[in-house]
């Protein structure tokens, strides 16, 4: 099932998409007793997923707004650096990464660090350019996964059947900052600077452990990869973070980019005013933005 969080006329709802017929079904029209956002309709899923299912021919959906799936998740966005191997030896190689130990070709535990909920923004909403605080902006594509129910020490084995569902993650960065402050908070919670959608879709229509993953700028393939190859995979993150944080329902984890990043060539390859970053994720969606002012 695919979800999207939709404007109309000011009017903000979740909704269930047909994303190949381009039609929508408001959540609250299918449950009239529903209304809540896109965190609480994944806290209350299991009550109404029975009745989710479209009735009628829908709503067009060109003559609505597509948001963000989660625009303020209840807690920062949970992100993974390195974690695919050859994005890894390229951030090493590349003179920014101040986090490497030397000679390290891959870390050795998960590199994890989080953006604010101030960083997302929807499919298609130009990505601020800052200016004034950096000069070096970067893409990275990666699968965000979304968690469907509360858990603390959760092991591997049981870990996928805390995954509520999956979206599109552009985890835009200021290399420049990323580099000088060390740690990467910084560097990667300035305004705007998570892209996210266009749809949150469930994890009974995707194996977010076996799917592609793509990106584009300026119509140039960048990256290509597959979430197979990643280093730590989402049962390992999921353990992982539960260890000492308990997990909640609309948690949002992004899973690491793969090769091919602007900093990956030499010279490296910032992007600029007008360019735009197309991101897409086999079975889950586009997610396309344009670097703005």
């Amino acid at each position: 099932m695919k979800l999207a969080n939709l404007e109309v006329a000011g009017e903000k709802f979740v909704a269930v998409v047909d994303a190949e017929k381009s039609v929508y079904w408001p959540v609250q029209a299918l449950v009239p007793q529903f209304r809540g956002d896109m965190v609480q309709l994944v806290q209350q899923f299991g009550q109404f997923k029975g009745d989710l299912a479209p009735r009628g021919e829908g709503q067009p959906l060109a003559e609505a707004k597509i948001l963000a799936p989660i625009e303020r998740p209840l807690r920062n966005i949970f992100c993974v650096g390195k974690n695919y191997h050859e994005h890894a030896a390229e951030f090493q190689n590349s003179g920014f990464d101040s986090s490497a130990q030397n000679g390290e070709h891959a870390p050795e535990a998960p590199v994890l660090f989080t953006k604010p909920a101030s960083t997302i923004i929807g499919p298609g909403v130009k990505i601020p350019r800052h200016t004034a605080v950096t000069s070096q902006l970067d893409y990275e594509a990666e699968l965000g996964v979304v968690i469907g129910k509360a858990g603390r020490g959760i092991k591997k084995s049981d870990a996928m059947d805390y995954v509520f569902g999956y979206t599109v993650i552009n985890d835009f960065t200021a290399r420049d900052l990323q580099k000088l402050h060390r740690q990467w908070f910084l560097g990667k919670s300035l305004d705007g600077f998570c892209p996210m959608g266009p749809y949150l879709v469930t994890a009974d229509e995707v194996d977010g452990q076996n799917i592609d993953v793509k990106c584009w700028v300026n119509g140039e393939l960048r990256q290509n990869s597959n979430t197979s190859k990643l280093i730590f995979d989402i049962p390992t993150l999921i353990e992982t973070l539960s260890a000492g944080v308990e997990l909640q329902p609309g948690d949002v984890i992004a899973t690491g980019t793969p090769a091919g990043v602007g900093i990956g060539f030499n010279p490296p390859r910032f992007l600029q005013k007008g360019d735009v970053i197309r991101i897409e994720i086999q079975n889950v969606g586009v997610l396309e933005n344009e670097v703005g002012e």
